[in-house]
C-alpha cells in the first residue's frame, strides 16, 4: 500500500513518519519548497520528541519520501491524507481553502480508485465539500473514476505526538463505504494489534468527534480556572479541591490543573470553530462561549497579580521562565506568554525570558520586544520578580538560594502551581500562585 500525506506540519509529518515506521511506503508533500529541501537534508521543521530520529531512519530506509509535486505521486497512491492547516477566519470559522485545494488537485490527477482521507480538523460537512471538489475536477476531465472520502481526525498531543500515534487511545474513522472501511482497517492494523480500538462511524460523526473532544478538555480547564479564582477569594486551596474532585471516577484527575489558560494550535481554534458552526445553524454554544471568555481572561492572571503587588509596573523588570504554550514543544500559537508579555510591556515593564526550546520561535513572533537569556538564571539578574509561565521539568527544582540572590526582590508569580506555597514562605519568598489565597 502506498500512502501520500499532504502537509508536513505537526499532524502531517508525524502521520507520515509513523506510517513509514511500520513499513508503509509514504510520500509527504508540501508546497513549501524550503521545508521540503530541509526535510530531504534531515532538517526537521518542528520540535517534537522522537520525531527527528524516526524521520531520518525511515528516509534512509527508503520508506519515507518528500516532494513539492503532488501530481507526481498521485497516480501510484492508494490513500491520500489531507493534513493541511485550517486556520481560523476572522469570524472564528475554519478556513477550508487548503483542504479543498488538495481535494481539487487530487481530482485533477487520479487515474484509479483512491481513498481521500481528511486528517485536518474540519467542521461537520467538510467531507461532502471534499467529495464535490474532487467530482467537479473529474467532470471537467470528462472521466468517471471511483473514489472514496473518509474522515480520520487526529488526537495527537504536542510533545507526545509520536507516542500517541503509535499507541493511540482510539482511532476514529468516518467512512461511507465498505471498501473505505476495509482499506482503513488494513492501514491501521499494525497500530491495533495491542488492543487499541478503531471506532468506525459515519463521516459527520467523526468530524464532530474531534471538535467535541477538544472542547470538552478545554471546558475542564476553564472550569477549574474559574474554581481556582473563586478559591482565592473564599480562602480555599484549589490544590485540595482538585484532589477532592479528581478522585471521583466520573470526573477524573486529568485536565483539572489550574493555571493561566490553554493555548496551542487545537483548543482555541477548535472551540472557536464549534461556536461558529453552531451560530451558523441558529444555535448558541453557551457553555463554550463562557469557556473561551474564562480562558482569555486567565491569560492575564499573572499580570494582575503583579500589578496588585507592585502597583505601577513602569520600569519594573520581570523574568519569565517558559514561552511555549506547554512543555515539550516550541509551539507558541495562542500561548499565554504572548498575552502576558504584551500586558507587561504596555504598562512600561521590561521582560527577560528563557525557554529550553521555544526562544527561536519567540524571536520569530515578537522579535526584540523582550530580552532572551541563555539559561534560566540569566533571566533573573536584576529582575524584580520571577514569573513561571510554562512548567518545563527543569524549572521544578531550582536552586532557591541562587534565585533569591539574583532577584532584586524574592517574589515569584507561579502560573502553573509548580512550587509548594508553605515551602516558599518558609524560605523567605513572596509567593503567588493560582487558586490559593496569599497569606
Amino acid at each position: 500500500m502506498k500512502v501520500t500525506v499532504v502537509g508536513t506540519g505537526y499532524v502531517g509529518l508525524v502521520t507520515g513518519a509513523c506510517f513509514a515506521e511500520v513499513g508503509i511506503n509514504v510520500t509527504c508533500v508540501d508546497i513549501d519548497k524550503k521545508k521540503i529541501d530541509n526535510l530531504n537534508k534531515g532538517i526537521i521543521p518542528i520540535w517534537e520528541p522522537g520525531l527527528e530520529p524516526m524521520v531520518k531512519r525511515n528516509y534512509d530506509a527508503g520508506r519515507l519520501h518528500f516532494t513539492t509535486e503532488l501530481s507526481s505521486v498521485i497516480k501510484d497512491t492508494d490513500v491520500v491524507f489531507g493534513a493541511v492547516g485550517t486556520p481560523p477566519d476572522e469570524d472564528g470559522s475554519a478556513d477550508l481553502q487548503y483542504v479543498l485545494g488538495v481535494a481539487r488537485e487530487v481530482g485533477q490527477h487520479i487515474s484509479k480508485h483512491i481513498l481521500m482521507v481528511t486528517k485536518s480538523t474540519v467542521p461537520v460537512g467538510t467531507a461532502e465539500k471534499v467529495r464535490n471538489a474532487m467530482q467537479q475536477e473529474l467532470d471537467k476531465r470528462g472521466v468517471n473514476i471511483e473514489f472514496d472520502v473518509a474522515s480520520n481526525p487526529e488526537f495527537l498531543k504536542e510533545g507526545d505526538a509520536v507516542n500517541d500515534f503509535l499507541k493511540p487511545d482510539r482511532i476514529v474513522v468516518g467512512v461511507e463505504s465498505t471498501k473505505a472501511e476495509e482499506i482503513m482497517s488494513r492501514l491501521y492494523k499494525p497500530f491495533t494489534m495491542n488492543g487499541h480500538p478503531v471506532i468506525f462511524m459515519d463521516v459527520p460523526s467523526a468530524e464532530m468527534t474531534k471538535y467535541a473532544a477538544n472542547s470538552m478538555l478545554a471546558t475542564k480547564i476553564s472550569f477549574m480556572n474559574d474554581i481556582a479564582n473563586l478559591c482565592e477569594i473564599m480562602g480555599a486551596d484549589v490544590n485540595m479541591v482538585r484532589r477532592g474532585i479528581g478522585s471521583d471516577s466520573r470526573i477524573g484527575n486529568k485536565f483539572i490543573y489550574p493555571g493561566i489558560g490553554y493555548g496551542g494550535s487545537c483548543f482555541p481554534k477548535d472551540v472557536k470553530a464549534l461556536i461558529k458552526t453552531a451560530d451558523e445553524n441558529d444555535y448558541s454554544m453557551r457553555i463554550l462561549k463562557a469557556v473561551e471568555e474564562v480562558n482569555e481572561s486567565q491569560k492575564s492572571r499573572l499580570f494582575y497579580k503583579a500589578q496588585s503587588y507592585f502597583g505601577d509596573l513602569k520600569g519594573k523588570t520581570f523574568a519569565l521562565w517558559g514561552l511555549s504554550f506547554k512543555p515539550k514543544t516550541d509551539d507558541m500559537r495562542e500561548a499565554p506568554a504572548l498575552v502576558l508579555i504584551d500586558r507587561l510591556i504596555e504598562h512600561g515593564a521590561k521582560v527577560k525570558a528563557y525557554d529550553p526550546v521555544a526562544m527561536k520561535e519567540a524571536k520569530r513572533r515578537i522579535g526584540d520586544k523582550i530580552e532572551y537569556t541563555d539559561d534560566p538564571y540569566g533571566a533573573l539578574v536584576d529582575a524584580d520578580a520571577l514569573m513561571l509561565v510554562t512548567e518545563w521539568p527543569e524549572f521544578r527544582m531550582p536552586n532557591y538560594e541562587v534565585v533569591k540572590k539574583l532577584l532584586k526582590n524574592p517574589v515569584i508569580f507561579d502560573g502553573r502551581n509548580v512550587y509548594d506555597a508553605d515551602f516558599m514562605k518558609e524560605n523567605g519568598f513572596d509567593y503567588f500562585c493560582i487558586g490559593i489565597e496569599k497569606k
